[in-house]
C-alpha cells in the first residue's frame, strides 16, 4: 500500500462535477466530455448528494478520473482538492 496521498473519492466527484457544469462546452474538452457522458454528470450528482454511490458508480468515477489526468498530462495524482488546483498542476 502506498503512503502517497491521492485525490479522495469526494474530491474526484467535486472536480468532475465542476468540469461538467462549468466547462463542458469548452471546445478543447469536447472529445473528453463526449466520451465521458456518464462519468461527468455522475460526478456532479454524487457531489451534490442527489444519488448514493454504488460500487459501479465508484468504478465509473475512478475511470473518468484516470482519463482526466491523462487528458491533462498529469502523471501523478497528488491529492487534488479543486478543479483550479488540478488546472494549475
Amino acid at each position: 500500500m502506498s503512503d502517497k496521498e491521492t485525490t479522495t473519492f469526494d474530491n474526484k466527484c467535486l472536480i468532475l462535477g465542476e468540469l461538467w457544469i462549468d466547462y463542458r462546452t469548452e471546445p478543447d474538452l469536447e472529445d473528453f466530455v463526449q466520451y465521458n457522458d456518464l462519468g461527468l454528470p455522475l460526478g456532479f450528482m454524487l457531489a451534490e448528494g442527489l444519488i448514493t454511490p454504488t460500487k459501479r458508480a465508484e468504478q465509473l468515477i475512478d475511470e473518468t478520473w484516470a482519463m482526466l489526468l491523462v487528458a491533462f498530462g498529469i502523471e501523478e495524482d497528488t491529492g487534488f482538492t479543486s478543479f483550479e488546483e488540478l488546472m494549475l498542476g
